[in-house]
Protein backbone atom coordinates (compact mmCIF):
# COMPACT_ATOMS: atom_id res chain seq x y z
CA UNK A 1 0.00 0.00 0.00
CA UNK A 2 1.15 3.25 -1.08
CA UNK A 3 1.73 5.65 1.42
CA UNK A 4 2.15 9.66 0.13
CA UNK A 5 3.01 12.50 2.32
CA UNK A 6 1.97 16.12 0.89
CA UNK A 7 1.31 19.58 3.18
CA UNK A 8 -1.86 20.68 2.42
CA UNK A 9 -3.46 22.52 0.62
CA UNK A 10 -4.14 19.80 -1.41
CA UNK A 11 -6.29 18.52 -4.23
CA UNK A 12 -6.96 14.72 -5.02
CA UNK A 13 -5.22 15.01 -8.60
CA UNK A 14 -3.19 17.95 -9.95
CA UNK A 15 -4.64 21.13 -11.27
CA UNK A 16 -3.29 24.00 -12.96
CA UNK A 17 -3.84 27.21 -11.21
CA UNK A 18 -5.61 28.37 -15.12
CA UNK A 19 -7.97 25.76 -14.87
CA UNK A 20 -8.75 26.12 -11.24
CA UNK A 21 -9.36 29.78 -11.55
CA UNK A 22 -11.44 29.07 -14.79
CA UNK A 23 -13.92 26.15 -13.19
CA UNK A 24 -14.41 28.79 -10.16
CA UNK A 25 -15.83 31.08 -12.89
CA UNK A 26 -17.48 28.99 -15.27
CA UNK A 27 -19.39 27.39 -12.13
CA UNK A 28 -20.17 31.08 -11.25
CA UNK A 29 -22.08 32.01 -14.51
CA UNK A 30 -25.35 30.25 -13.17
CA UNK A 31 -25.40 33.07 -10.30
CA UNK A 32 -24.11 35.62 -13.06
CA UNK A 33 -26.94 35.00 -15.33
CA UNK A 34 -29.59 35.10 -12.49
CA UNK A 35 -28.23 38.49 -11.37
CA UNK A 36 -29.04 39.79 -14.77
CA UNK A 37 -32.30 38.07 -14.62
CA UNK A 38 -33.39 39.99 -11.66
CA UNK A 39 -31.34 43.23 -11.35
CA UNK A 40 -30.53 43.89 -15.47
CA UNK A 41 -28.10 44.54 -18.25
CA UNK A 42 -26.08 46.38 -15.86
CA UNK A 43 -24.85 43.41 -13.81
CA UNK A 44 -23.48 41.94 -17.21
CA UNK A 45 -22.24 45.60 -18.38
CA UNK A 46 -20.15 45.75 -14.97
CA UNK A 47 -18.49 42.72 -15.47
CA UNK A 48 -17.21 43.34 -18.99
CA UNK A 49 -15.65 46.43 -17.63
CA UNK A 50 -14.44 45.13 -14.70
CA UNK A 51 -12.78 42.39 -16.75
CA UNK A 52 -11.48 44.79 -19.03
CA UNK A 53 -9.40 47.31 -16.91
CA UNK A 54 -8.32 44.33 -14.71
CA UNK A 55 -7.10 42.66 -17.64
CA UNK A 56 -5.49 45.57 -19.06
CA UNK A 57 -4.33 46.70 -15.38
CA UNK A 58 -2.63 43.34 -14.70
CA UNK A 59 -0.64 43.48 -17.78
CA UNK A 60 0.40 46.86 -17.37
CA UNK A 61 1.85 46.00 -14.09
CA UNK A 62 3.40 43.13 -15.46
CA UNK A 63 5.20 44.96 -17.96
CA UNK A 64 6.34 46.97 -15.05
CA UNK A 65 7.75 44.70 -13.01
CA UNK A 66 9.49 42.71 -16.04
CA UNK A 67 7.42 40.03 -15.46
CA UNK A 68 5.96 37.57 -18.48
CA UNK A 69 2.32 38.60 -19.13
CA UNK A 70 0.73 36.34 -21.65
CA UNK A 71 1.67 33.26 -19.27
CA UNK A 72 0.65 35.07 -16.09
CA UNK A 73 -2.79 36.31 -17.39
CA UNK A 74 -3.46 33.06 -18.55
CA UNK A 75 -3.58 31.77 -14.66
CA UNK A 76 -7.27 33.24 -14.82
CA UNK A 77 -6.49 35.23 -11.67
CA UNK A 78 -7.32 38.58 -12.55
CA UNK A 79 -10.46 37.41 -14.26
CA UNK A 80 -11.72 36.05 -11.34
CA UNK A 81 -10.86 38.50 -9.25
CA UNK A 82 -12.78 40.82 -11.81
CA UNK A 83 -15.69 38.61 -11.70
CA UNK A 84 -16.28 39.13 -7.97
CA UNK A 85 -15.88 42.66 -7.52
CA UNK A 86 -18.48 42.96 -10.70
CA UNK A 87 -21.11 41.34 -9.60
CA UNK A 88 -20.81 42.52 -6.16
CA UNK A 89 -21.31 46.77 -6.83
CA UNK A 90 -24.59 48.64 -7.72
CA UNK A 91 -25.40 47.50 -11.75
CA UNK A 92 -26.46 50.44 -12.57
CA UNK A 93 -23.49 52.03 -10.57
CA UNK A 94 -21.02 54.85 -12.67
CA UNK A 95 -18.00 53.47 -14.98
CA UNK A 96 -15.73 54.93 -12.66
CA UNK A 97 -16.32 53.15 -9.91
CA UNK A 98 -15.70 49.57 -11.05
CA UNK A 99 -12.68 51.08 -12.33
CA UNK A 100 -11.57 52.43 -9.54
CA UNK A 101 -12.16 49.15 -7.13
CA UNK A 102 -10.36 46.92 -9.82
CA UNK A 103 -7.59 49.25 -9.96
CA UNK A 104 -6.79 49.01 -6.23
CA UNK A 105 -7.55 45.24 -6.26
CA UNK A 106 -4.73 44.62 -8.76
CA UNK A 107 -2.62 46.93 -8.58
CA UNK A 108 -2.17 48.09 -5.12
CA UNK A 109 -3.79 44.50 -3.24
CA UNK A 110 -2.36 41.81 -5.36
CA UNK A 111 0.39 43.03 -7.29
CA UNK A 112 1.87 45.65 -4.38
CA UNK A 113 2.18 42.40 -2.15
CA UNK A 114 4.13 40.23 -4.60
CA UNK A 115 1.97 39.18 -7.03
CA UNK A 116 -0.49 35.78 -7.11
CA UNK A 117 0.19 34.47 -3.87
CA UNK A 118 1.93 36.86 -1.66
CA UNK A 119 -1.18 38.81 -1.04
CA UNK A 120 -2.83 38.40 2.49
CA UNK A 121 -6.22 40.26 1.70
CA UNK A 122 -8.41 38.60 -0.77
CA UNK A 123 -7.89 41.48 -3.74
CA UNK A 124 -12.04 41.51 -4.69
CA UNK A 125 -13.58 42.07 -1.11
CA UNK A 126 -10.47 44.71 -0.74
CA UNK A 127 -11.18 46.62 -3.70
CA UNK A 128 -15.28 46.27 -2.33
CA UNK A 129 -14.90 47.60 1.16
CA UNK A 130 -12.32 50.55 -0.17
CA UNK A 131 -15.42 51.35 -2.62
CA UNK A 132 -17.80 50.89 -0.05
CA UNK A 133 -16.22 53.50 2.57
CA UNK A 134 -14.72 55.92 -0.27
CA UNK A 135 -18.19 56.27 -2.02
CA UNK A 136 -20.73 54.93 0.60
CA UNK A 137 -23.90 56.79 -1.61
CA UNK A 138 -22.86 55.29 -5.51
CA UNK A 139 -22.21 51.65 -3.37
CA UNK A 140 -25.51 51.23 -1.88
CA UNK A 141 -27.61 52.56 -4.62
CA UNK A 142 -29.05 49.25 -5.63
CA UNK A 143 -32.15 49.20 -7.98
CA UNK A 144 -35.02 47.19 -7.39
CA UNK A 145 -35.49 43.55 -8.68
CA UNK A 146 -36.99 44.01 -12.41
CA UNK A 147 -40.26 42.88 -11.39
CA UNK A 148 -41.02 44.91 -8.78
CA UNK A 149 -39.22 48.30 -10.34
CA UNK A 150 -42.23 50.90 -11.53
CA UNK A 151 -39.86 51.84 -14.39
CA UNK A 152 -37.46 48.94 -15.71
CA UNK A 153 -34.36 49.59 -17.40
CA UNK A 154 -33.33 47.82 -20.66
CA UNK A 155 -29.51 47.80 -22.05
CA UNK A 156 -29.45 51.18 -24.09
CA UNK A 157 -30.91 52.44 -21.12
CA UNK A 158 -28.44 50.59 -18.71
CA UNK A 159 -25.27 51.43 -20.69
CA UNK A 160 -26.57 55.27 -20.41
CA UNK A 161 -26.68 55.12 -16.76
CA UNK A 162 -23.57 53.97 -16.47
CA UNK A 163 -21.22 55.48 -18.46
CA UNK A 164 -23.10 58.92 -19.36
CA UNK A 165 -24.94 59.66 -15.75
CA UNK A 166 -23.42 62.03 -13.49
CA UNK A 167 -25.01 61.86 -10.63
CA UNK A 168 -27.80 59.82 -8.46
CA UNK A 169 -31.19 61.92 -9.72
CA UNK A 170 -31.64 59.34 -13.20
CA UNK A 171 -31.16 56.32 -10.81
CA UNK A 172 -33.84 56.92 -8.05
CA UNK A 173 -36.93 55.66 -10.85
CA UNK A 174 -35.49 52.82 -10.95
CA UNK A 175 -34.72 51.84 -7.47
CA UNK A 176 -38.89 52.35 -6.68
CA UNK A 177 -41.15 49.76 -6.70
CA UNK A 178 -44.78 50.49 -7.94
CA UNK A 179 -46.26 52.07 -4.84
CA UNK A 180 -43.47 54.67 -5.60
CA UNK A 181 -41.74 53.30 -2.27
CA UNK A 182 -37.67 53.05 -2.66
CA UNK A 183 -36.63 49.74 -3.05
CA UNK A 184 -33.26 48.75 -1.08
CA UNK A 185 -31.46 45.86 -0.45
CA UNK A 186 -33.31 43.04 1.93
CA UNK A 187 -30.84 43.09 4.23
CA UNK A 188 -30.60 47.15 4.40
CA UNK A 189 -34.70 46.84 4.58
CA UNK A 190 -35.05 45.15 7.39
CA UNK A 191 -31.62 46.64 8.78
CA UNK A 192 -33.45 50.30 8.68
CA UNK A 193 -36.82 49.09 9.74
CA UNK A 194 -35.76 47.27 12.77
CA UNK A 195 -33.61 50.77 13.64
CA UNK A 196 -37.02 52.51 13.67
CA UNK A 197 -38.85 50.26 15.97
CA UNK A 198 -40.97 48.05 13.39
CA UNK A 199 -40.63 44.20 14.22
CA UNK A 200 -39.33 41.68 11.75
CA UNK A 201 -42.89 40.78 10.90
CA UNK A 202 -43.83 44.03 9.84
CA UNK A 203 -40.49 44.51 8.09
CA UNK A 204 -41.28 41.38 6.12
CA UNK A 205 -44.80 42.64 5.29
CA UNK A 206 -43.38 45.21 2.47
CA UNK A 207 -43.50 43.90 -0.95
CA UNK A 208 -39.99 43.36 -1.26
CA UNK A 209 -40.22 40.63 0.71
CA UNK A 210 -43.04 39.03 -0.63
CA UNK A 211 -41.33 35.50 -1.17
CA UNK A 212 -40.17 35.34 2.38
CA UNK A 213 -36.27 35.86 1.54
CA UNK A 214 -35.91 38.86 -0.41
CA UNK A 215 -37.21 39.25 -4.23
CA UNK A 216 -34.63 37.67 -6.45
CA UNK A 217 -31.72 37.46 -3.76
CA UNK A 218 -33.43 34.40 -2.74
CA UNK A 219 -32.98 32.40 -6.00
CA UNK A 220 -29.69 34.36 -6.73
CA UNK A 221 -28.18 33.21 -3.50
CA UNK A 222 -29.85 29.54 -4.83
CA UNK A 223 -27.76 29.43 -7.92
CA UNK A 224 -24.75 30.12 -6.52
CA UNK A 225 -25.07 27.50 -4.03
CA UNK A 226 -25.80 25.52 -7.00
CA UNK A 227 -22.23 26.47 -8.22
CA UNK A 228 -20.17 25.83 -5.18
CA UNK A 229 -21.90 22.43 -5.09
CA UNK A 230 -20.45 21.70 -8.41
CA UNK A 231 -17.41 23.16 -7.47
CA UNK A 232 -17.54 20.82 -4.52
CA UNK A 233 -18.28 17.78 -6.44
CA UNK A 234 -15.09 18.68 -9.08
CA UNK A 235 -13.47 18.89 -6.10
CA UNK A 236 -12.11 22.64 -6.89
CA UNK A 237 -12.44 23.26 -3.45
CA UNK A 238 -12.92 21.78 -0.10
CA UNK A 239 -16.24 21.60 1.89
CA UNK A 240 -14.89 22.63 5.39
CA UNK A 241 -14.74 26.30 4.36
CA UNK A 242 -18.20 27.14 3.19
CA UNK A 243 -19.81 24.32 5.83
CA UNK A 244 -17.55 26.79 8.79
CA UNK A 245 -19.11 29.26 7.25
CA UNK A 246 -22.96 28.27 6.64
CA UNK A 247 -23.45 26.66 10.29
CA UNK A 248 -21.89 29.36 12.19
CA UNK A 249 -24.10 31.90 10.65
CA UNK A 250 -27.10 29.41 10.87
CA UNK A 251 -26.41 28.38 14.92
CA UNK A 252 -25.75 32.57 15.44
CA UNK A 253 -28.89 33.57 13.50
CA UNK A 254 -30.80 30.55 15.40
CA UNK A 255 -29.69 31.82 18.82
CA UNK A 256 -30.65 35.63 18.07
CA UNK A 257 -34.21 34.62 15.92
CA UNK A 258 -35.29 31.92 19.39
CA UNK A 259 -33.99 34.93 21.74
CA UNK A 260 -36.08 37.78 20.38
CA UNK A 261 -37.93 37.32 17.09
CA UNK A 262 -39.75 40.48 16.73
CA UNK A 263 -36.25 42.06 16.37
CA UNK A 264 -34.01 39.40 14.76
CA UNK A 265 -34.49 37.56 10.88
CA UNK A 266 -34.57 34.07 11.05
CA UNK A 267 -31.41 31.57 10.15
CA UNK A 268 -32.84 30.69 6.60
CA UNK A 269 -33.31 34.58 5.79
CA UNK A 270 -29.63 35.12 6.71
CA UNK A 271 -28.56 31.87 4.57
CA UNK A 272 -30.34 33.12 1.39
CA UNK A 273 -30.27 37.00 1.51
CA UNK A 274 -27.17 38.97 0.52
CA UNK A 275 -23.84 37.42 -0.35
CA UNK A 276 -23.92 34.66 1.57
CA UNK A 277 -23.92 31.54 -0.65
CA UNK A 278 -21.43 33.61 -3.16
CA UNK A 279 -18.93 34.34 -0.16
CA UNK A 280 -19.34 30.99 1.59
CA UNK A 281 -18.20 28.97 -1.78
CA UNK A 282 -16.62 31.20 -4.32
CA UNK A 283 -14.63 34.21 -1.91
CA UNK A 284 -14.16 32.72 1.30
CA UNK A 285 -12.75 29.75 -0.37
CA UNK A 286 -9.24 31.71 -1.80
CA UNK A 287 -6.05 29.14 -1.08
CA UNK A 288 -4.04 31.91 -1.20
CA UNK A 289 -5.97 34.13 1.94
CA UNK A 290 -7.37 31.32 3.48
CA UNK A 291 -6.61 28.74 6.25
CA UNK A 292 -4.99 25.91 5.37
CA UNK A 293 -5.18 23.01 7.64
CA UNK A 294 -8.40 20.63 8.01
CA UNK A 295 -9.21 22.23 11.68
CA UNK A 296 -8.01 26.11 11.01
CA UNK A 297 -10.39 25.90 7.42
CA UNK A 298 -13.15 25.03 9.80
CA UNK A 299 -12.22 27.78 12.28
CA UNK A 300 -11.87 30.32 9.24
CA UNK A 301 -14.93 29.31 7.99
CA UNK A 302 -16.28 29.61 11.43
CA UNK A 303 -15.33 33.14 11.97
CA UNK A 304 -16.45 34.34 9.33
CA UNK A 305 -19.60 33.78 9.92
CA UNK A 306 -20.02 34.78 13.73
CA UNK A 307 -18.71 37.85 12.17
CA UNK A 308 -20.73 38.22 9.64
CA UNK A 309 -23.46 37.84 12.22
CA UNK A 310 -22.48 40.56 14.80
CA UNK A 311 -21.81 43.14 12.05
CA UNK A 312 -25.15 42.54 10.22
CA UNK A 313 -26.95 42.51 13.65
CA UNK A 314 -25.18 45.17 15.32
CA UNK A 315 -23.27 46.90 13.01
CA UNK A 316 -23.77 49.52 10.50
CA UNK A 317 -23.48 47.86 7.23
CA UNK A 318 -25.97 45.43 6.01
CA UNK A 319 -24.01 42.61 4.53
CA UNK A 320 -20.96 42.13 6.20
CA UNK A 321 -19.11 39.57 3.70
CA UNK A 322 -16.65 42.18 2.86
CA UNK A 323 -15.34 43.11 6.40
CA UNK A 324 -15.48 39.58 7.53
CA UNK A 325 -13.86 38.09 5.34
CA UNK A 326 -10.91 40.52 5.34
CA UNK A 327 -11.07 40.41 8.83
CA UNK A 328 -10.91 36.39 8.97
CA UNK A 329 -7.81 37.08 6.41
CA UNK A 330 -5.85 38.76 8.96
CA UNK A 331 -6.23 35.76 11.45
CA UNK A 332 -5.55 32.94 8.99
CA UNK A 333 -1.62 33.00 10.07
CA UNK A 334 -2.36 32.55 13.27
CA UNK A 335 -5.18 29.99 13.23
CA UNK A 336 -2.53 28.18 10.35
CA UNK A 337 0.36 28.62 13.70
CA UNK A 338 -2.12 26.94 16.36
CA UNK A 339 -4.05 24.50 13.96
CA UNK A 340 -1.28 23.31 11.80
CA UNK A 341 -1.33 19.18 11.92
CA UNK A 342 0.89 17.80 14.59
CA UNK A 343 4.56 15.86 13.46
CA UNK A 344 3.99 12.30 13.38
CA UNK A 345 6.08 11.77 17.19
CA UNK A 346 6.05 15.14 18.23
CA UNK A 347 5.47 15.20 21.85
CA UNK A 348 4.35 18.68 23.20
CA UNK A 349 6.31 20.34 25.88
CA UNK A 350 4.74 20.77 29.76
Amino acid sequence: MAFKIASSPHLSRSLQTSTVMQRVVLCALPGVATQCYFFGWGVLIQVILAITVALLSEALVLKLRKRPVSDTLKDNSALLTALLLGIAIPPLAPWWLIVIGVLFSIVVVKHLYGGLGQNIFNPAMAGYVMLLISFPVQMTSWVAPMMLTSQPVDLLGSLQLIFLNTSLSDIEAYKLGFDGLAMATPLDTIKTDLSMGLTSIESFSRAIFNDGFGVGWFWVNMAYLAGGLVMLKLKVIRWHIPVGVLASLFVCASAGYLLNPDTHAGPLFHLFSGATMLAAFFIATDPVTAATSVRGRLLFGGLIGLLVYVIRTYGGYPDAFAFAILLANLCAPFIDHYMKPRTYGHRSRN
